[in-house]
């Protein structure tokens, strides 16, 4: 079984009224307890917004700590879920129910936020 990170991103700004953004909770909840009735579920959590974050780089023997993101942009990752699945194929499964979870209605452009796939490396990889 491999790992699979599932990243939500969304876009910078105020989040959507609560009348939209509670069904899309709700629905990110079921998928999340469907995950963990079928033993693929690992790890899940929703991150503060961006303008929350430190980054902290060393530089020869100094250590320098800068308030916000590393990187802006339109859009910011907003939550991740840790999957353990048998492949890509299975993940996919799982970032498509994600998808649907977070699908956003008509009048805020009817798309999904964006799921990003990716694989852990194994040990046996290195």
């Amino acid at each position: 079984m491999k790992q699979y990170l599932l990243s939500i991103y969304q876009p910078d700004g105020d989040p959507p009224a609560p009348e939209i953004l509670e069904p899309v909770i709700r629905e990110v909840a079921a998928v999340r307890q469907a995950m963990k009735d079928a033993g693929v579920w690992v790890f899940a959590a929703a991150l503060h917004p961006p303008s929350t974050a430190t980054v902290v780089q060393a530089k020869g023997g100094d250590m320098l700590t800068t308030d916000g993101p590393y990187t802006e942009g339109k859009e910011h990752l907003g939550g991740i879920t840790i999957i353990r699945v048998p492949d890509l194929d299975a993940a996919l499964e799982w970032a498509r129910a994600l998808a649907r979870a977070v699908q956003l209605p008509e009048e805020y452009g009817g798309f999904s936020l964006p799921i990003e796939v990716r694989p852990f490396e194994d040990d046996a990889e290195h």
